[in-house]
């Protein structure tokens, strides 16, 4: 699950670095063309990197909340497991010290503890 999660954030951060590629490239040539100023442009990439972060920050958000929802449900079975687990040995422990007093008491022995 973590190199699951791992790719999906590379993939991201790939994403993120060749838009930021293409944008810059667009607004450069957009320059270029005259269409916009360079300023204008500054501006524009500013908004666009702004607004990036804001969606990133939004879906790490996401992830945060999709993880610990799935890590805890996780770790409810594994406690609620644990648990049983634990009574199992209790009563196997239980059993086996019942055994040992029968036993006991039929070789004419004191109880054991």
């Amino acid at each position: 699950m973590i190199d699951i999660i791992r790719k999906t954030l590379l993939a991201g951060v790939g994403a993120a670095v060749v838009t930021r590629e293409k944008v810059e490239s667009a607004l450069g040539e957009f320059v270029r063309q005259g269409k916009v100023s360079s300023a204008e442009a500054r501006e524009m990439a500013g908004r666009i990197a702004d607004e990036g972060r804001r969606e990133l920050d939004r879906m790490a958000g996401e992830l945060d909340a999709t993880l610990r929802a799935r890590l805890d449900g996780v770790d409810g079975l594994a406690q609620r497991r644990l648990e049983a687990l634990e009574g199992r040995v209790a009563a196997l422990e239980n059993a086996a010290a019942v055994a040992a007093n029968r036993e006991a008491d039929a070789l004419g022995e004191p109880p054991r503890d």
